[in-house]
């Protein structure tokens, strides 16, 4: 009898002691994740705040002076970036809502090969796609003598980038949009366009708000296309950024990086309010 209880008892604490391993090493991962994100970002504030033309430690004081002088700095490529990355939003959400309605409709062997194609950009290295857009857009111009590098090719990387996100966050929209409202108005007599309109698009309202918040971010901050294809005139805010690194090393940088981190994590925020991000992206 007792060797039956021991040998029911001892793997029960074996068990515990295996559950409490893993939970103590899961905590040990999370706080890790957490200082490993939590820190750079800490720190960068703090950098923003030095009262010295050098990075310089420890700071002989503390100023806000170099949020002001974000503008006066950097004015010309922060609209440069901006002005891309809207009309790199609606040219992404012109060909990826249509294709997310398509592909979640249509259950094919030629549906997944397209879906597989829109979606491969998010595979390809930075530099890789970024260089081989370049000699493209190269080619281009010399059979063509239209200039591509510069406004037009920066919209055209952007668009090629940014419709694999509003391709997936359609698709996410819809899959557990409920058909049934469609086929009503179908019956109903609503033409097929009628019932995109009225139906379907407001369903997918949240995946498209994400859709081009997300596009806009990537769009935005993406160094790699800027480095190819900025042209004189058209230089995007990360290449003017990397540009001034070279010549200065004082806090000013770091004031644009922690203006930029309180713009975008305030979008999310409101974003998140209105339509349940962590719904849509799951």
């Amino acid at each position: 009898m007792s060797t039956v209880v021991a040998n029911v008892i001892v793997p029960r604490r074996s068990h515990g002691l295996l559950g409490a391993f893993e939970r103590a090493a899961v905590n040990l991962l999370v706080v890790a994740g957490a200082a490993l994100i939590g820190v750079p970002l800490a720190l960068t504030i703090y950098l923003s705040l030095f009262d010295e033309k050098l990075i310089l430690f420890p700071p002989r004081g503390y100023t806000l002076s170099w949020y002001p002088a974000i503008i006066p700095n950097f004015g010309g490529p922060l609209l440069v970036s901006a002005e891309l990355a809207i009309v790199a939003v609606a040219g992404s959400l012109l060909l990826g809502v249509p294709a997310g309605i398509a592909l979640s409709r249509y259950r094919a062997r030629v549906t997944g090969a397209i879906a597989a194609l829109l979606l491969a950009p998010i595979t390809f290295p930075g530099i890789a796609l970024s260089l081989a857009i370049y000699v493209f857009l190269i080619l281009i111009e010399q059979h063509s003598g239209v200039q591509f590098v510069g406004f037009l090719g920066l919209v055209l990387a952007y668009v090629l980038i940014t419709t694999p996100w509003v391709v997936r966050l359609c698709l996410a929209s819809l899959a557990n949009h409920d058909r049934a409202a469609e086929e009503a108005a179908t019956s109903l007599g609503a033409a097929p366009l009628t019932v995109i309109w009225r139906v379907t698009l407001p369903a997918m309202r949240p995946g498209i708000i994400a859709a081009a918040l997300f596009a806009f971010i990537i769009s935005f901050d993406n160094l790699e296309m800027g480095l190819f294809l900025a042209a004189p005139g058209v230089t995007t805010l990360p290449v003017a950024i990397l540009q001034y690194l070279e010549y200065h090393i004082d806090p000013l940088v770091a004031a644009v990086a922690v203006a930029q981190m309180v713009i975008v994590g305030a979008s999310l925020l409101v974003l998140d309010r209105l339509v349940r991000i962590a719904k849509i992206v799951q």
